[in-house]
Formats: C-alpha cells, sequence, structure tokens
C-alpha cells in the first residue's frame, strides 16, 4: 500500500508540476476566474484574487486549503443553470440531482457524500447559502440566479464553517447590494420550450453618508419553466419538466460605518411534475385479459408510472439576519442568525409501470434554526475566526410502501400490502470553534483550529402494515393496521474535537506552498426506515425485536464516521503572471463509515419480498487518495485585434479509492467486492474560449465564443456493481456571448450537451442480488430503474441593466 501510493502520488505530482511549468513558460498574461474574486473584480494581470473562505478577506495564493470558486460572471459565460453543473468544472466533486426528484440534491466530494437523502442523517458535503447551513438535502439544489460567487471547499470543514462537515462545503452567495440604484431583467429561451424570467434590482433607500450609515433594499424574482424531456404515458404528465417560481428579498441597514445588519427571506415554489423513472426490464403479463405487455421504451427520459399521489410539490422558505460590529479595526464580531423550513410532497414509483408494484408516497418536512457567533480578528501578524454554533432542526418523513394484488402479481392473504412509516428525527447540536494564523516570518505562516461538537438525535419511529392501498394520510380509508413493524422512541448523543492545522511558504509572491491535516465528523443517528422489531438479538439475553427493546433502538442507530485527511499544495503565478494554477495532493483515513441500505422484507414468508426496511451500519473503513489540478492561462494576446485574447482553463481530478474493511450483512469482510459509488476516479474539464472587443448596436463591448469538454470515468451508482453503473462519459458544452463596455446590455447563447450524450445519474436497482450487502430482488414486477442526465439544450439570454 504505501509503495503504491507513493509512486502514484509523486508520479502525478510530477505530472502535474511538469504540465503547469511547461504551460506557464508557454502561455500569455491572465487571471483565472475559476476562483472567487472581490465584489467586481476585472479580469487582468496585477488583479488580486480575494476569496472568504477562512472568514477574511485574504489573496487565494495565501490560503491554505483546497478551494475553487466561480463568480456571477464565470456562471454565465458557462451557461450554468443550477448546482449540478459545478460538477463538470470542479474536481473530484459530484453534484446531481437524487433519483425521483426535481430539487434534492445528491452532493459528494473527495468520495465522500450521501446517496440516499434520507431524513436523520448528515450531509457529507455542506451546503451553505450566505453562511447559513442547509441541513436537509431537500430543496437543497438551488438554481442559479443573482448569484455573486460559489465556493467549493474540499476536505474536512469543521474549524471554520458554523456547522461541521466531513467532505466538504459548497457555498452559495448571493449579490450584495450596493449604493447605486439598478434594476435589471433578464429572459431566457431554448429547446423543450425552456422559458425563464429573472428580474432583479438594487434600491439604495439612504445613500452612505458621512457617519458611514446607510440602508439599501434590494431582490430578485425568478420564474424557471421547460417542458418535459420525456412524457409519461401512462398519465400524460411531462417528465423532467421543470416549473419554478422563486425569489429573494433583501434589507441591508447601516447604522454607520462600524455596524450593520443584513435581513435577508427566500422561497422557492417547484411546481414540477413528478421525476418519474425509465424502466430497464421489459413486462408482460398474460394472466389479464387482454394481456399486458410492456417493453422497455426507447426514450429514456419517457416513463409509464402509474403512481400520482400526493401530487408533486416542493416548498422551501429561509429568513435569516446577519449583524456585524467592527469594535476595532483589528476585531469584528458577527452574528448569523436563520430559520429555515421545506416541505416536499412527491409520488415515488420504483417499478416505473401503470401497476402497483413497490409505489411510495412519500412527504418530507424539515425545519431548521440555527445560530452562529464569530469573532474575526485580523492584526499585523495574527488573524483567525474564533465562534459557536448553534442547531435545532426537525426532519419528518412519511410514506406508504405499497404492493397491491393486480394480476399476476398476488400477495396471496395480504391484498394490497402497505408497510407505512412516520418517523420524526430531531437534531439539537452545538459547538464552538476557533482557527487563527499567525506569520513567523514574511514568508512562512502556520495556522491552527480545532472544533469540540456535541450532537443528539431524537427519533420517534412509527412503522405499521396496512391493507387495502394507500394509509389514511395518503387519502386512503381510515382503518387500523394489522400489526406494528417499529414503535420506537430514543435517543443518543454524539461528542467529538476535530482539529486542524497547516503551514504555508511563499518563497517568492509568485508561489505559496502549503501541508495541512484535518479532521472531520459526521455524528450518528437513527435510520428513519427501521423495521425495529426485526432487531436480532444483540445483547445476547436470549430476546430479540419486539421482545427487546434495547435491541430494537440498537439495531436503528448508527455511530458517528471520521475522516483524517493530509494535504499538500502548490499554488503559483508563473511567467510574470502569466499562468495561474493550484495543484493539491491528498491522503485520507475514512473511518467508521457509514452504510445506509434498504433490505428487502418478505412479510408473508413466501420468498419474495414485497417491502423494505432501512438499515444502516458503520460497515466500513477506507482509504483515499489523489489530486486536484485546477488553472487558466492567456494563450495568446492581440491576435487579430487590439484587446482580445484567446484563453485556456482547465482542471483535473484523480482519486483512488480502496475500501481496507467492509463487513457485509452475513458478517465477513466484502471490502474486495465493495466499490465506492458517484465517485469516478477521474474528472476532468477543458475549455478554450475567445474574447475581442466588438461594437454592436452603436455600443463598445467584449465578445466571448467558448467550447468546453468535461470527462468522467466509469462511476458507480451503489456500493456493489450494476447494471445501472454509468460508463465514461465526455460532454462537450459551447457559447456565445456580447456584453456592452457599461454592463447595461448583455447577450448570449448557449448549447450544453451538444454530443447528445446519455447518461445515468441515479437509480433504482433491486434486481441484482447482492446478498452480502443487504440487497435482495424486491417488487414481484423486478425493479431496475434508471434516471438521466440532461440531453442536448440550446438556449439564449437577453440581460438588460437600467
Amino acid at each position: 500500500m504505501k509503495t503504491s501510493l507513493k509512486s502514484v502520488l509523486f508520479a502525478s505530482a510530477g505530472k502535474a508540476g511538469l504540465l503547469a511549468v511547461c504551460a506557464g513558460a508557454a502561455f500569455a498574461a491572465g487571471e483565472t476566474g475559476a476562483y472567487a474574486q472581490d465584489d467586481q473584480a476585472s479580469q487582468g494581470t496585477g488583479d488580486v484574487i480575494v476569496v472568504s473562505a477562512r472568514r477574511r478577506e485574504e489573496s487565494l495564493q495565501d490560503v491554505p486549503l483546497a478551494v475553487s470558486a466561480f463568480s456571477g460572471d464565470d456562471l454565465d459565460n458557462l451557461g450554468a443553470q443550477d448546482l449540478t453543473d459545478i460538477e463538470a468544472i470542479a474536481p473530484n466533486v459530484t453534484l446531481e440531482t437524487s433519483r425521483s426528484t426535481n430539487t434534492t440534491l445528491t452532493a459528494f466530494i473527495r468520495g465522500v457524500g450521501q446517496q440516499d437523502p434520507v431524513a436523520g442523517f448528515e450531509a457529507g458535503v455542506g451546503i451553505y447559502i450566505d453562511d447559513v447551513y442547509l441541513n436537509r438535502p431537500q430543496a437543497a439544489l438551488l438554481d442559479i440566479y443573482d448569484v455573486e460567487r460559489i465556493e467549493v471547499l474540499r476536505g474536512p470543514q469543521g474549524t471554520l464553517y458554523g456547522r461541521n462537515t466531513i467532505g466538504g462545503a459548497v457555498k452559495y452567495v448571493t449579490r450584495r447590494l450596493t449604493d447605486e440604484p439598478e434594476a435589471r431583467l433578464r429572459l431566457t429561451g431554448g429547446t423543450y420550450g425552456q422559458f425563464d424570467a429573472i428580474g432583479s434590482f438594487n434600491l439604495p433607500l439612504i445613500k452612505e453618508n458621512a457617519s458611514g450609515g446607510y440602508l439599501r433594499a434590494g431582490g430578485a424574482v425568478a420564474y424557471l419553466s421547460r417542458n418535459g424531456f420525456g412524457d409519461n404515458l401512462f398519465n400524460g404528465l411531462e417528465n423532467y419538466n421543470k416549473d419554478i417560481l422563486a425569489g429573494r428579498l433583501t434589507v441591508d441597514w447601516g447604522l454607520n460605518e462600524d455596524f450593520s445588519i443584513r435581513v435577508t427571506g427566500d422561497w422557492t415554489d417547484d411546481n414540477s411534475d413528478p421525476r418519474q423513472g425509465h424502466r430497464l426490464l421489459p413486462y408482460t403479463d398474460l394472466t389479464v385479459a387482454p394481456p399486458v405487455d410492456y417493453p422497455v421504451l426507447d426514450n429514456v427520459f419517457d416513463t409509464r408510472s402509474g403512481l400520482n399521489t400526493p401530487e408533486q410539490s416542493v416548498v422551501a422558505r429561509g429568513v435569516s439576519a446577519v449583524a456585524e460590529w467592527s469594535v476595532t479595526d483589528a476585531l469584528t464580531l458577527k452574528n448569523i442568525v436563520a430559520y429555515r423550513a421545506d416541505r416536499t410532497e412527491t409520488p415515488i414509483d420504483f417499478d416505473s409501470l401503470p401497476i402497483v408494484d413497490l409505489d411510495v408516497p412519500a412527504i418530507y418536512d424539515n425545519d431548521q434554526f440555527s445560530e452562529e457567533f464569530q469573532a474575526v480578528y485580523e492584526g499585523d501578524r495574527l488573524s483567525g475566526v474564533a465562534g459557536f454554533y448553534y442547531l435545532d432542526a426537525n426532519a419528518q418523513t412519511i410514506f406508504d410502501v405499497i404492493l397491491e394484488e393486480t394480476g399476476a402479481l398476488p400477495v396471496v392473504g395480504l391484498p394490497g400490502l402497505n408497510a407505512f412509516t412516520n418517523s420524526n428525527v430531531d437534531t439539537s447540536t452545538w459547538s464552538i470553534f476557533g482557527d487563527f494564523s499567525f506569520d513567523l516570518t514574511d514568508t512562512v505562516s502556520i495556522s491552527a483550529g480545532g472544533r469540540y461538537t456535541s450532537d443528539k438525535r431524537t427519533i420517534s419511529l412509527e412503522r405499521f402494515t396496512y391493507l387495502g392501498g394507500f394509509s389514511p394520510i395518503f387519502g386512503g380509508p381510515d382503518r387500523l393496521p394489522v400489526n406494528a413493524a417499529a414503535d420506537l422512541d430514543a435517543d443518543a448523543k454524539f461528542t467529538d474535537f476535530t482539529p486542524r492545522a497547516s503551514i504555508s511558504w511563499e518563497p517568492t509572491p509568485e508561489h505559496t506552498l502549503y501541508a495541512s491535516f484535518s479532521q472531520g465528523f459526521k455524528g450518528g443517528s437513527f435510520d428513519p426506515r427501521c423495521g425495529a422489531n426485526a432487531a436480532p438479538d444483540l445483547d445476547g439475553d436470549g430476546a430479540g425485536g419486539a421482545a427487546d427493546y434495547e435491541d430494537q433502538v440498537e439495531f436503528c442507530r448508527f455511530e458517528p464516521e471520521n475522516i483524517t485527511t493530509y494535504e499538500l499544495g502548490w499554488k503559483n503565478s508563473l511567467a510574470g503572471g502569466r499562468f495561474t494554477s493550484s495543484l493539491a495532493l491528498f491522503y485520507s483515513d475514512y473511518k467508521d463509515v457509514q452504510v445506509p441500505g434498504s433490505v428487502g422484507v418478505d412479510a408473508d414468508m413466501d420468498g419474495i419480498s414485497e417491502t423494505f426496511a432501512g438499515v444502516t451500519t458503520n460497515a466500513a473503513e477506507a482509504t483515499l487518495y489523489g489530486l486536484e489540478v485546477e488553472g487558466l492561462a492567456v494563450l495568446a494576446e492581440d491576435l487579430a485585434a487590439a484587446g482580445d485574447s484567446l484563453n485556456y482553463q482547465f482542471s483535473l481530478g484523480y482519486i483512488h479509492k480502496e475500501y481496507d474493511e467492509y463487513q457485509g450483512r452475513t458478517g465477513t469482510d466484502i471490502s474486495d467486492l465493495a466499490v465506492f459509488q458517484n465517485t469516478p476516479s477521474i474528472t476532468a474539464f477543458s475549455r478554450l474560449s475567445y474574447d475581442r472587443p466588438v461594437a454592436l448596436f452603436g455600443k463598445d463591448g467584449d465578445a466571448q465564443l467558448s467550447t468546453s469538454f468535461s470527462y468522467r470515468s466509469f462511476t458507480y451508482q451503489f456500493g456493489y456493481p450494476s447494471p445501472l453503473d454509468q460508463p465514461e462519459v465526455w460532454l462537450m458544452n459551447a457559447g456565445l456571448s456580447w456584453t456592452s463596455s457599461d454592463g447595461g446590455l448583455r447577450l448570449s447563447v448557449h448549447g450544453t450537451n451538444l454530443l447528445d450524450k446519455e447518461y445515468v445519474v441515479a437509480g433504482y436497482d433491486f434486481v441484482t442480488s447482492a446478498p452480502e450487502f443487504g440487497n435482495s430482488p424486491l417488487g414481484l414486477s423486478g425493479v431496475l430503474t434508471t434516471f438521466y442526465g440532461n440531453p442536448r439544450q440550446v438556449f439564449g439570454t437577453v440581460e438588460v441593466a437600467f
């Protein structure tokens, strides 16, 4: 293992370094747009790239972290429409729409994440809106509009950000208000009937006065719509369509130059049709008249899903207040208080057939209150942040799992079998954290931090079996259940201390090298789908299941997971600023990995699993290592006109992932069979753009023509090999834009997935028999259902500023 690790890392580092040096010698002046900049920092040699990744403004080259970010202009030039578009350009990152959802996010960074959007689980990757942590993946797939930048931090976070996250963080930063009045209207139209309308305004009610006082209001409203990529051939609904109304409103009040408070409210109403899957198995029933024959559909975006109860709906609301007080020139106190709530109602049709076989109507109801206090210090040699964080959150999950007696799908003696679950998982957590940097010399700086976290989980879980279809909460008749599979009330507490340290060296102003060590922690919890009464005799007292409540609690509970990451980095600006890049090498030791799973339950003991229960274990330990390279260069300037340039942007991620231990359901080590899901070994991005001053409509302006390719190697969808796994895929995008010099008019046209590749992003596999993983055939018709990334789209945009 050690020899392999050294050879891979050193070989990779050598290749990346050679690439950077050769490119730097050849490329002309430029500054990377792949990193967060100050509010409106322009591109060009000599500009200082500023990030807030460490809760204070500092040059990107001075930050000993693996961080990427993309400004609003960068995202416009890329044609990015929501968070899932970030995965193409950020190395070792996966951001996808969760299966059978429109606005639930599946996020992985460096092999760490959460596949199943189950309530009660902490996310492996934290999603933030303006420093407010989103505690659940529902309603976390954010559309990109009126955004200042999006930052992606790779590796454990906890000494700087409010909530500890074990894999990394994605920070969505909205556009800040200014002292200049402005209104913008943005209209987009494209294929599949796409029509987006975004209006935003910035209104200084009281302009900044001599004492620094001001009052500003602003916000944005977005209507985002699109016809379906396919159709539901059974009920006539569109499939993969979009119908979203969203907005934000902010009031920013500065009492004086030392104190300000900013209050923001946001909302999202998603009225899109259900996003149902494409069935890969044919189905024939010859026992009914006339016979039923459902071959596999030609269009991967079409479906025959019969379930439409409840009607699809996602509603999310949030409000936050941020107060900042500059006590002295060096010390700033900051307080962030927020409340968020979201509710998702969704019909999940596992089998994707008109018949009722594993139909799951579901409701996810989440709310959270968070409070964070920070003290930020910036002295001559010492800088840092110390803070306190508190989160109180509730996640309610309600769903049926229905199997009716239909044609050739009898459940003998149990007509209309329905496994009903109602669970509440409460999270109450607090922590104290700090991270400080000290300049030993003008070129050497050390940084150290730590976090103490206390998590408390409480679960209230009910699982019942009904006969006759839907439960009363989903419109079925009032009746008593025939039995209870779980009736559990329990709580657990988890605590941990996670340190971080780094050292950075700037041998010259053009180079920054760093080494860092960090630990991450993700608290344990209870599986809200657990069939507690099926618990084995875990404490050895001769009783289990319904006869032993302690066994039920232990069966449904899982423990925290931990990760330790070592990182080496190099950030540079070569050839007099003609080429900028960053390189990070990392090694992670991943312990007590939480492995969620769905185990088939054979209720009538006929050898067929009619329903499922969730079982989560700390089954695995793993080793992860790899590299990440990002950069941008100007290949040439003044090619055909004064001021024009040819630019090249790139990123490359490589990750080796290996389970050192993986305890299967049978108690044996199956580490040689287990694989990492949603973690391709190689991710790559390459973009070539040509910028040139062009006058249009009597206005001076700048035009940009670009094309890009993104690559993802073979990707496993689950922890075991499956027919749904996605082979390597290349995607091609292109764009043409023109922006007036005064910023008052912008025109653009973009094409995404121009080669119209079909690629799997999620799915359900209850056909592949992998008993070692707790996976067994589930459903009488067979369930092998896929969800795909967006097909080729072309859209044009007109944006006017007043």
